[in-house]
């Protein structure tokens, strides 16, 4: 069976911020508005740093994550395509492009 393995935070401080601003743009109340700015900036869903690179996430939230070491971006990225992967399947088929491989 699978386990995840726990890989200690470095950069506690920047590490937080970057995911309370996943974990709050992915709330019932958000996801909506994010997935709007996704479209409208012809990105893909999972395209976590050209979205972080325009600024949909905020540009604090891009600079927090520029100063993470590789492992806490690495784990930083999962969550983020766990978030993506969480969104509700009415909003997923509303916004199928973004989803779409290609």
């Amino acid at each position: 069976m699978y386990e995840k393995v726990l890989i200690p935070i470095e950069d506690q401080k920047s590490f937080g911020e970057v995911h309370a601003a996943i974990a709050h743009t992915f709330s019932a109340g958000a996801v909506q508005d994010f997935l709007k700015s996704i479209h409208r900036a012809s990105l893909r869903i999972r395209s976590f740093e050209d979205i972080l690179n325009q600024g949909i996430l905020g540009v604090p939230v891009a600079a927090a994550y520029n100063q993470l070491g590789d492992a806490d971006k690495g784990q930083i990225r999962e969550f983020y395509l766990a978030s993506v992967e969480s969104v509700s399947l009415d909003l997923r088929a509303k916004y199928l492009k973004l989803y779409s491989p290609y």
